[in-house]
């Protein structure tokens, strides 16, 4: 009779996010709870931090949105957006009345999320906890909100032993699990759909991108990068562009007007660069599978690139991902034009520090981070019914 009761009474829970990586991120562990139609009523929330660059990754992952806040506003500021994120939560919140809340990562939405789901008592769930840099304004404001929703949050999914540690070292050591990254389970799920090679080089092709060719793939997007960095960064990948006849460098410039401007004055009509649109997910990971090696500033390529077997430049002066820098898997390279070209031609002409890179094995998890996961919850679920 027990066995029955607890299969009856479902656990309703909220997955709450805000911004493309989120959706990445989340889509493997909506579809893993979705097998179990008996034990949860999944409900799934976008706040439109992101409003149209989310809309691709949602349909690519056949993903369901059974609430849309519809937030994003042009130029709108950290401040206004955490108010009104709080506000259209708390509307989701009173009509769903959910008993647990899941956020992913850093950004405004998952702070937001954590601190209404506080504010009415409702459990916290925190995907990606114990990310790291120790320095509060780099990345930013991501550092801090990671900070204060691991202070929030009642569970803790960790993407690795670094992470967990970081955790214990903030004395948060209950409900602490090192389950790896839920992004190696999307990257595995995208390579599934991705069944069509045609279509992806075609793109590209048409683009007058030779594909023959070593090929960089570059992100730079981050707003503590804004400036004089972010300068450096470009000049740097003109300067590579130009030196190497056998690479071409392919830069998806992202929409801000401040990584815009900067990247078309610098960057434009440059000899082997390649300045195209934000590229939807799919175009994205299959390009990253055929690239030589990735130069980024990106939290997400991070973690991406080496399940890809792709050595990681990191441009940027900390980073809170260290599992791939300890690895040799990714190595961090600042935002000074001078170095960024220094370690960029170490790897296109020693093929041994290539090759080391590329041995050293992917830090982040092996695919079954979501598995894992949700049998946490299906366990947590018996033990509140005994």
């Amino acid at each position: 009779m027990k066995k029955l009761c607890w299969y009856a009474i479902k656990m309703k829970v909220l997955i709450v996010f805000g911004t493309r990586p989120e959706v990445i991120k989340l889509a493997p562990l909506i579809h893993e709870f979705k097998k179990y139609p008996d034990l949860f009523d999944i409900r799934v929330c976008s706040t439109g931090q992101h409003q149209e660059m989310v809309k691709s990754i949602i349909s690519f992952f056949n993903i369901t949105v059974d609430y849309n806040l519809n937030l994003m506003r042009e130029n709108q500021s950290l401040t206004l957006l955490m108010a009104n994120v709080l506000i259209g939560l708390k509307k989701v919140i009173d009509e769903f009345k959910p008993e647990n809340i899941i956020v992913q990562g850093d950004t405004t939405s998952v702070l937001a999320g954590s601190i209404v789901g506080y504010y009415n008592k409702i459990t916290i769930t925190h995907l990606e906890a114990g990310l790291r840099s120790g320095n509060k304004f780099s990345p930013f404001p991501e550092e801090i909100n990671r900070k204060v929703v691991g202070s929030i949050a009642d569970y803790h999914f960790a993407p690795s032993n670094i992470a967990v540690d970081n955790l214990f070292k903030e004395k948060i050591t209950k409900n602490v699990w090192n389950v790896g990254n839920t992004v190696i389970d999307a990257i595995h799920m995208a390579l599934k759909f991705i069944n069509n090679v045609g279509i992806y080089k075609n793109f590209f092709l048409s683009r007058k991108i030779d594909m023959s060719k070593r090929i960089i793939l570059v992100t730079a997007h981050r707003r503590e990068s804004f400036g004089n960095h972010f300068v450096d960064m470009c000049e740097a990948i003109k300067v590579i562009g130009e030196k190497y006849d056998d690479v071409v460098i392919v830069y998806p410039v992202h929409l801000n007007p401040n990584v815009q401007r900067v990247a078309k004055k610098i960057l434009s009509n440059t000899n082997n660069v390649y300045l195209l649109e934000p590229l939807e997910y799919p175009f994205l990971v299959w390009l990253m599978s055929q690239s030589y090696f990735v130069l980024t500033d990106s939290g997400g390529i991070q973690e991406e690139a080496p399940s890809l077997n792709k050595p990681v430049l990191v441009m940027r002066e900390v980073t809170e991902r260290q599992e791939g820098i300890k690895a040799g898997v990714s190595k961090l390279v600042g935002t000074k034009k001078e170095n960024i070209i220094k370690e960029a031609s170490a790897l296109l002409e020693d093929n041994q520090i290539y090759k080391s890179m590329i041995d050293a094995g992917n830090p982040y998890g092996d695919g079954t981070a979501s598995k894992k996961i949700v049998d946490i919850y299906k366990k947590m679920k018996l033990e509140s019914y005994k």
